[in-house]
């Protein structure tokens, strides 16, 4: 996966400058989209399953319906539960008109809808990975309604 950002993050972490994920997104916002939508992870869970991710709406109702085995593991849940929160973003940015990933001052990235409502889609996530709730597919629904 050829992500340019990438390239001048590292060289300016070499050289100490550093940078942010907010700095990345300003730069290259596709190429921060492409590396907020990989969620291995999840896709792996869901591929074992039977589940292709095709980044729809219908996508985020299949992984509402499966067995969450992940709960057994309770130091997988958390990471899932963060690959889920950014695939429901992923989702979102890409069916929801207007919609886009912002990055708050501590790192985290939200999805900000086009009436400035932000969403912390990986704390959705990571409910939904330990607990069930809120579904996916609900949280998508209210994202989708402004």
């Amino acid at each position: 996966m050829n992500i340019p950002f990438l390239d001048n993050w590292r060289k300016r972490h070499e050289t100490g400058q550093g940078s942010t994920l907010a700095t990345a997104l300003a730069g290259d916002p596709e190429g921060v989209v492409e590396l907020l939508s990989e969620c291995e992870l999840l896709r792996a869970q869901a591929s074992s399953a039977g589940l292709e991710l095709d980044e729809t709406p219908a996508s985020l109702g299949a992984l509402d319906q499966l067995m969450p085995r992940w709960r057994r593991d309770p130091e997988a849940a958390p990471w899932l539960g963060n690959d889920a929160g950014l695939y429901l973003g992923t989702v979102i940015i890409r069916t929801v008109p207007g919609a886009g990933w912002r990055i708050w001052p501590s790192g985290q990235p939200v999805i900000r809808l086009a009436s400035g409502r932000e969403l912390n889609v990986v704390e959705s996530g990571i409910a939904w990975a330990m607990t069930g709730s809120p579904e996916l597919s609900q949280a998508y629904a209210e994202a989708s309604e402004g």
